[in-house]
């Protein structure tokens, strides 16, 4: 069965699809972390899978919640609404990964649910929102602006020669200011970080932009235009025009972190990067599988994953 363009599949297609190409976690993939953070009874982390998300703690999450237990965290998925009184009791860091929605309720959070989380937080709990290319930033647009987080909804991407590319790496330069860059010790400083298909973010004037966009950065409304330009692109078109016409200037952002009252918040607008997925090809036997996120080369995101996790639950400043 075709499986539903999702996540970092979206790169995939874009390079050569297959209309039988299965995404799942990479449940071979085994983390490797010399000095966990926590020895026994670390902290608890709470994984929302009461909002329709794919990204599960035994599914494609599941690299994500190996790693943090790796470093000591106690992972659980929640599955309630996320305003029933005490859900959230003894959780240090609340993670929501891509909630989905519907047409007939565009938002993945009613009102009581983000009044709950945002008063959460602000009495001293942790937040981590992941939410990727659309239509993830529409899910979440309205919990994230209770944090004053605006997010682009669409696909982020830059040019490479006559094509696109929405894998995007963010060097030293374009890192922030901040523990969860800088880490505990020389050993732990994240110096490039990459993402695998996703969408832009603005913050609240008090956020650091952990991962800025560049200059040229562009953000396409859906999946249909960004294959759009791609083609039109390969075909010779001046990418000025096409570009014009077919994308937006992005949003400054694809990563953030901000305190809001007592508590921490670091909004991402790409997913995958946290965890370990796995693309393969049962209708192409000889083709080789495609790996995105934290069982790939090139890059220090399962530090930046670490970083970004010790800062919510305070083990950074």
């Amino acid at each position: 069965m075709a499986m539903r363009v999702v996540g970092a599949m979206v790169a995939v297609i874009l390079t050569a699809g297959s209309a039988l190409a299965q995404q799942s976690g990479d449940l071979d993939w085994r983390p490797v972390v010399t000095s966990p953070a926590y020895v026994a009874a670390g902290p608890l982390v709470l994984v929302d899978q009461g909002h329709g998300s794919v990204q599960t703690i035994d599914g494609r999450y599941a690299g994500f919640a190996a790693l943090m237990q790796a470093d000591g965290y106690r992972v659980q998925a929640v599955h309630a609404r996320l305003d029933v009184p005490g859900v959230l009791d003894g959780a240090a860091v609340l993670i929501i990964s891509n909630p989905a929605a519907s047409a007939a309720q565009p938002s993945a959070f009613d009102d009581a649910e983000i009044a709950a989380v945002s008063r959460w937080v602000h009495q001293g709990g942790s937040l981590l929102l992941a939410a990727d290319h659309a239509p993830h930033g529409a899910a979440a647009e309205a919990l994230a602006s209770a944090f004053g987080v605006s997010m682009g909804k669409g696909y982020a991407f830059q040019l490479v020669g006559d094509d696109v590319t929405t894998n995007l790496v963010f060097p030293q330069q374009a890192l922030g200011d901040h523990p969860i860059i800088d880490g505990g010790n020389a050993s732990e400083r994240v110096t490039v970080v990459k993402s695998f298909t996703g969408q832009s973010l603005a913050g609240p004037s008090a956020a650091t932009v952990l991962m800025a966009m560049s200059s040229d950065a562009r953000e396409a409304s859906n999946l249909e235009t960004l294959q759009t330009i791609r083609s039109r692109l390969r075909a010779g078109e001046t990418s000025g025009a096409v570009i014009a016409e077919l994308s937006r200037p992005s949003l400054p952002a694809q990563g953030l972190a901000f305190r809001f009252g007592e508590g921490r918040v670091v909004v991402l607008g790409e997913a995958g990067m946290l965890t370990a997925q796995i693309v393969r090809f049962p209708d192409q036997p000889d083709r080789e599988p495609v790996r995105m996120g934290l069982n790939t080369a090139g890059h220090d995101d399962q530090q930046f994953v670490l970083n970004l996790m010790h800062w919510l639950s305070r083990l950074l400043p």
